[in-house]
């Protein structure tokens, strides 16, 4: 029971730093502030910071509590950082911010209910994370080109860090030696590490890029994205499935049309949104006798 409690409490707390993370990240955005502007500015540093923490909150509380329990807590980020941003802007948080969090949220957590974590020892092998990362890095660029801005850098954003996350297990494996097939020599293990900085260092960047375009619809992409990018090197590398088969399948489905209503709703009715250009008025025409 105190185990429960503690994984409860490292969880709410996880969701809180994302939250307050992304908060920041917002503001930085809102302000313009360029790639290299960043590293001069206290509040970016902050941001990482809580990204940091969240994720260590985030690991302590699986070491107590089951996914089952962590998973779903985790994403209340996008729950906890609606208020917090509207109190930074002096507002109150719209039906529809409200209503689109919660679209989003159940389908995030339908998601979450059928996408099974894998299982313990399962790791990619060095060539398959050699390519997953390829992969993944050409996916980004086409993203990062053809999605210009907003969602599209939001799903980049949340494929790199699934990635991440799973070249992590990667690594670990590694380090421990019981990576798939032969043991890596320690350059391998050292190529690993880099690339899971790189990436997570990627999703950083890419997420602080995509709240140029406000802060709920970005952010729930990203919460999207990342088990989406975990799921797919599960199944198709991992020889993971939904649970439940064909009806695990069905319930991905539907969850992922839930939330995509949400996103749809929070895209339309989220404030920080680039408003669209007035026509100009007319002069009025002097009146010849």
């Amino acid at each position: 029971m105190r185990a429960t409690v503690l994984a409860v409490v490292l969880s709410l707390a996880s969701a809180g730093g994302y939250a307050l993370a992304a908060v920041a990240q917002a503001r930085l955005a809102a302000g313009g502030a360029g790639a290299r502007a960043l590293l001069g500015r206290p509040l970016w540093w902050w941001a990482v910071g809580l990204n940091a923490a969240g994720a260590l909150a985030h690991v302590a509380a699986l070491h107590y509590g089951p996914l089952t329990l962590v998973q779903p807590l985790g994403a209340l980020t996008l729950v906890a950082a609606l208020p917090v941003g509207a109190a930074y802007e002096g507002r109150r948080v719209g039906r529809a911010e409200w209503r689109g969090a919660l679209w989003t949220l159940g389908g995030l957590l339908g998601l979450v209910a059928v996408v099974g974590p894998a299982r313990p020892g399962d790791a990619l092998s060095l060539p398959e994370a050699l390519a997953v990362a390829a992969v993944t890095a050409a996916g980004i660029a086409v993203l990062v080109r053809r999605g210009g801005r907003g969602l599209g850098l939001a799903t980049a954003s949340g494929v790199a860090s699934g990635v991440a996350s799973a070249l992590t297990q990667t690594v670990t494996a590694a380090v421990a030696r019981q990576l798939p097939g032969q043991a890596p020599a320690w350059w391998q293990t050292a190529l690993l590490a880099v690339l899971v900085s790189m990436f997570a260092a990627g999703g950083l960047l890419l997420s602080q890029a995509a709240f140029r375009g406000g802060l709920a619809a970005p952010l729930a992409v990203v919460n999207l994205a990342n088990p989406a990018a975990a799921a797919v090197i599960g199944v198709a590398l991992l020889g993971e499935s939904f649970r439940g088969g064909a009806a695990g399948w069905a319930v991905a489905a539907v969850s992922g049309a839930v939330a995509a209503r949400g996103v749809l709703l929070l895209t339309a009715g989220g404030p920080g949104r680039v408003p669209a250009p007035r026509a100009p008025e007319p002069e009025p025409r002097p009146v010849t006798p």
